[in-house]
């Protein structure tokens, strides 16, 4: 199944300046996995060993994987993943 991800600027680098990619996946874990494999390198700048990094969030559609499933939430085609660096401020 075909997913689409919204990649955020600090990202595009790894996406040849792609705003959106589409991937295959049931679960976030499975999307973050193909993603590295058609973009080496995007692995390591979401997840912190078998985490996702904390100053990244991840979204399906409106829900933030934090409060789901995290990794093994689950999703589906017509789903929509949006990848967004946390904004710090003070």
């Amino acid at each position: 199944m075909t997913i689409k991800v919204k990649i955020p600027t600090l990202l595009r680098a790894l996406t040849g300046e792609q705003k959106e990619v589409e991937t295959t996946g049931g679960t976030i874990g499975e999307v973050i996995e193909n993603l590295e494999q058609q973009y080496p390198g995007i692995r390591e700048r979401l997840m912190s060993g078998e985490e996702v990094h904390k100053f990244m969030n991840i979204y399906v559609n409106e829900d933030d994987i934090r409060f789901q499933e995290k990794l093994s939430t689950a999703v589906s085609p017509s789903d929509t993943i949006t990848i967004l660096p946390a904004v710090a401020g003070g």
